[in-house]
């Protein structure tokens, strides 16, 4: 978990993303929250878990978007909107707070509205993500590339935000501009099939010994976190840990990988993870026929939207987010458009 909480004054906005892995909150201040939180095994305790994260800001207004409506612990997104829309009635109640849900297409509605037409607020958080990084594109046409922990959206900008292909998630996924494949959480065997192991190519188990989180640890694109157990085993997040994790897929016994071994394996998959979303940037860009000006970069993936980047061959000036706000602020870029969003700051 990381915070940079206010908790000494009252906000103006607080910013909830709610998601299926992770809860993040921004007050468009430089005050940040993120933590893990498994919703499709919590749901239970998601109005507490808001109205703590609030009760540290006491702000006036709430505002969300959300992702989280797909977790399976709800039989279909209606009612995976109502409840997370409950719970944040539940936070805003207890932090003494108005109380306003982002909509696709732009506006912010109310909780009411919000019940009656749940589709329109379901899986928002790219759209109002967009619309932040077509401020830093600031050019006719740009590209947003987000990589989270989970997954991958690539969005077409004009200079006002978003032109998309398609707004519900299984028109994005089959258009390109979500690709369900993310820097931390994708299982190694949903990437690659074998790897160079113990000497020789080795088929893998379909087991989740290891995510591509691991990968990353080893291939130097994630910085080591020996005090989060967030990964496949629940072991740290540290190279050693992620060699370990790396042998099991192959059901060898860890001693026979060799650190440089469980490296070699591993470029291969942040390889194919990388070829992966290169072919949805190229497959969104030729259904829009036409050429980015600026490529804005957000998420904690950095490391896989580079190197997409260049294998897509789109030789365009990158921007950074996390260097135009924020590295912080960076990974809970969609809360944090969000509250610049609700204090007017984007058009």
């Amino acid at each position: 978990m990381k915070q940079l909480a206010r908790d000494q004054s009252t906000s103006d906005v607080l910013a909830f993303d709610v998601g299926g892995a992770n809860l993040k909150a921004a007050d468009g201040l430089g005050g940040v929250h993120a933590e893990i939180f498994e919703l499709w095994r919590r749901c239970g305790d998601l109005a507490a878990r808001l109205a703590a994260i609030a009760a540290n800001w006491r702000p006036r207004r709430i505002v969300a978007t959300m992702t989280g409506e797909i977790a399976d612990c709800f039989p279909d997104r209606r009612a995976g909107v109502e409840a997370i829309v409950a719970a944040l009635e539940v936070a805003a109640a207890v932090a003494g707070s108005e109380l306003g849900i982002y909509a696709l297409d732009g506006r912010i509605v109310s909780a009411d509205e919000a019940r009656t037409a749940p589709l329109q607020v379901a899986a928002s958080n790219w759209h109002a993500l967009a619309r932040l990084a077509a401020t830093q594109a600031a050019c006719d046409h740009g590209l947003l590339i987000d990589v989270g922990s989970t997954t991958t959206d690539i969005v077409f900008l004009d200079r006002l935000g978003p032109l998309p292909l398609a707004s519900d998630d299984a028109g994005r996924m089959a258009s390109g501009e979500l690709v369900y494949t993310g820097i931390e959480r994708t299982p190694v065997a949903s990437l690659v099939r074998s790897l160079p192991l113990a000497g020789q190519w080795r088929p893998l188990s379909s087991e989740l010994y290891a995510r591509v989180q691991d990968a990353w640890l080893l291939a130097g694109g994630l910085p080591e976190d020996p005090a989060s157990l967030d990964t496949a085993d629940g072991r740290p997040a540290t190279s050693e840990a992620a060699r370990v994790r790396m042998a099991r897929m192959a059901l060898l016994e860890p001693s026979l990988v060799t650190m440089e071994e469980a490296r070699d394996a591993a470029e291969h998959c942040v390889a194919a993870q990388a070829r992966r979303v290169a072919r949805a940037i190229r497959r969104v860009l030729a259904r829009h026929r036409a050429d980015p000006g600026r490529i804005v970069v957000s998420g904690h993936g950095v490391a896989l939207a580079e190197r997409a980047i260049a294998l897509a061959a789109v030789n365009r000036p990158v921007i950074r987010l996390d260097r135009g706000i924020g590295a912080e602020a960076s990974r809970a870029a969609p809360a944090h458009a969000l509250a610049l969003i609700a204090l007017g700051e984007i058009p």
